[in-house]
């Protein structure tokens, strides 16, 4: 009988993934911050900003009316916008009917993975990553193929690994960054359609994550969409629009693919909450505040470029796009989250461990999110130099 009611409180297999670490830390610096101390955040890739004034008036317009479901595909006006955002932005001419409004990436992740694979599918993975790409498949059933990169190839992932990758044992899909996350590197247009062309010679389903997309330094950003139709782009109003709270991103689908997802969202969600949909419309208006912001990530990015050397961590590349800085720490420490614990304990600097996007060799970097104020990057470049010059 004690038996029998254990297993009524089991967790399914498919629910044990590893946690998300940057949460845990997030979790721990809003302890410190409770017991008094001021904590320097450079753990989640959080923008500083709020939203852009034309999304919160929209909002705020809204709200004096009634919030109701919408289309399980998003708002028609919303859908179209996203669509001209690609011809204003890319050149592209897109149909809005492959548009779908998703609650953020991550929800764009699952309905997209659940509309390409089946279980038991191999899917390959740049490493290191975005850990919630390899959790979610396992939890849908598919396994995650990490290739390897190193710095030695910019963190970036070649035609040839995936081709041997697949040689060796069949993948059915591919998830490429640019900019990518955790090392802010990007693929050129030239690298992106070489690796998208190689994988779909193969029969290999390409997905590619642009979220950072409008965060790029180096040189523009290309969308995926643009060098194949059978692609799948996912996207989110959370990084570039600072809106991460609003839970909103888009999906562009191959045009065979979109009622499937449909039949998925209307299951999962209804319909994506309406006042983030309206608000997110209206963000595309607020680029000129938008690239303000893009302006002091681009200031505080100089400060860890400059900064960070002097301080005692001088192993990494010059960052791309986005706002992240994937550092070497190997010089003081083979454990990256012990690492992480002590700065933030003792310098009340909060990063995030290696170990969360690599497994293999993770142990060894600590990725600082640079997308607060640039004052908070200067007092944390100077309280990482004197705690670690002890």
């Amino acid at each position: 009988m004690l038996d029998k009611a254990k297993n009524l409180i089991l967790p399914s297999r498919r629910s044990e993934v590893p946690p998300f670490i940057v949460m845990d830390v997030m979790a721990a610096a809003a302890q410190a911050e409770a017991e008094g101390r001021h904590v320097v955040h450079m753990e989640v890739g959080q923008p500083f900003q709020p939203a852009p004034k034309t999304a919160l008036d929209a909002a705020r317009a809204a709200l004096s009316g009634r919030i109701a479901y919408t289309e399980a595909l998003g708002m028609p006006s919303l859908r179209a916008r996203i669509a001209r955002h690609y011809a204003d932005t890319y050149g592209l001419d897109l149909d809005p009917a492959r548009v779908v409004v998703t609650t953020g990436s991550s929800g764009g992740f699952i309905l997209a993975f659940l509309s390409l694979f089946e279980a038991g599918d191999r899917v390959a993975l740049a490493n290191p990553g975005y850990p919630p790409y390899r959790h979610i498949l396992s939890a849908l059933g598919c396994e995650p193929v990490l290739i390897e990169t190193s710095a030695a190839t910019r963190w970036v992932m070649s035609p040839e690994a995936l081709i041997a990758a697949h040689r060796k044992t069949p993948l059915a899909g591919l998830l490429i960054a640019s900019p990518a996350n955790p090392t802010g590197t990007m693929m050129d247009r030239e690298h992106l359609a070489q690796l998208i062309a190689a994988a779909e010679a193969e029969g290999i389903k390409v997905i590619s994550d642009e979220i950072y997309h409008g965060l790029d330094y180096a040189f523009a950003a290309e969308t995926a969409a643009k060098l194949s139709d059978h692609a799948v782009i996912i996207n989110s109003f959370s990084k570039y629009f600072c809106m991460t709270g609003w839970r909103i991103g888009w999906l562009v689908m191959p045009e065979p693919l979109t009622r499937s997802v449909e039949r998925l969202q209307q299951n999962f969600a209804i319909s994506v909450p309406a006042l983030s949909q309206i608000a997110a419309e209206a963000a595309f208006d607020g680029a000129e505040e938008m690239e303000a912001v893009k302006h002091v990530y681009e200031a505080n990015r100089r400060v860890l470029v400059d900064g960070l050397p002097k301080a005692g961590l001088d192993k990494f590349l010059p960052v791309d796009g986005g706002f992240y800085l994937y550092a070497d720490v190997s010089r003081f420490s083979n454990d990256s989250l012990d690492f992480a614990k002590r700065m933030l304990n003792e310098a009340n600097v909060a990063a995030t461990p290696g170990i969360d996007f690599d497994p293999v060799n993770g142990h060894n970097y600590l990725r600082f999110c640079y997308a607060g104020s640039t004052p908070e990057m200067h007092e944390a470049v100077k309280r990482i130099g004197n705690w670690l010059k002890g």
